[in-house]
């Protein structure tokens, strides 16, 4: 991947949604380049669906997604597929699989009859499971890996692409706060010695605030705000967004807003005679 290259990533009055039924409309947004943004939002809000329009999964209602300067929708999908990684939820792989075999559908979109080089695939493979600390793994089956381990091999199959950007969608979902953490250090650590660009739908505020740069906040049918976690993560945001009362502090070691929602008193009613 040359490290010089820039791919901006936009949107241009978009509208996604189902069956053209729009869940967010004239969406312009631009993503930017060689940081980590994340998407948060209520539930059934519209993150994960403008997520998928972004990467091409799926289609838009109206208006475009912009890839160095002109609609995505004017590129040959293997191209696209060489700048672009879209790592959805809860991806399925056939049983039996080993971690390695599940990396070298990664190379895909980079692979024809005339280029084809066993040997720089089987290096970029290793790469990506060193990068993920999954080498002694690589052989293993996913169905015998923990959740957190199967979410890294996930991760590495899309790092094997070597695009530019990568998006994610919940990339933490079911797993424990150790392997939360796990994840999020490891995307960022590749965004800070890759200059990867990297958008993500995150529900943890508070790990939004801790591992993003930028946040684009979603709700209403359309894009609510964008800004830094300090400047974006409010009170009054999160009392519109998502419906809830929270204190916002600073964090103690890093600084980072501290979402703390608060307790609401309820009176409750007795049920008996």
């Amino acid at each position: 991947m040359d490290k010089t290259e820039t791919h901006r990533l936009s949107t241009d009055n978009l509208s996604v949604g189902y069956e053209a039924k729009s869940v967010l409309s004239q969406v312009n947004l631009t993503i930017p380049d060689g940081k980590i943004t994340a998407l948060i939002g209520s539930n059934g809000s519209g993150k994960s669906t403008l997520l998928r329009t972004l990467g091409r999964i799926a289609d838009p209602i109206s208006g475009s997604v912009i890839l160095d300067g002109k609609s995505i929708a004017s590129n040959p999908r293997r191209l696209t597929a060489k700048i672009m990684a879209l790592l959805p939820q809860n991806p399925i792989s056939p049983d039996g699989l080993t971690v390695r075999e599940l990396c070298r559908f990664g190379r895909h979109p980079h692979r024809s009859i005339l280029s084809f080089s066993q040997t720089k695939d089987d290096d970029i493979v290793d790469r990506a499971l060193a990068a993920t600390h999954l080498l002694e793994l690589s052989e293993r089956p996913l169905h015998l890996l923990s959740g957190g381990q199967r979410q890294r091999a996930w991760i590495a199959m899309a790092l094997v692409q070597e695009t530019p950007i990568l998006l994610l969608d919940e990339p933490t979902t079911y797993l424990d706060i150790a392997h939360q953490i796990d994840i999020l250090n490891l995307l960022s650590e590749l965004n800070r010695n890759e200059k990867r660009t990297i958008v993500m739908v995150v529900h943890d505020l508070n790990q939004a605030a801790q591992f993003a740069h930028e946040i684009i906040a979603v709700s209403n049918g359309g894009i609510y705000a964008v800004g830094s976690p300090a400047d974006l993560l409010t009170p009054g945001l999160i009392k519109d967004v998502f419906g809830i009362e929270a204190a916002v502090i600073r964090h103690p070691v890093d600084g980072t807003p501290l979402c703390l929602p608060l307790k609401v008193e309820r009176t409750w009613v007795s049920m008996t005679a």
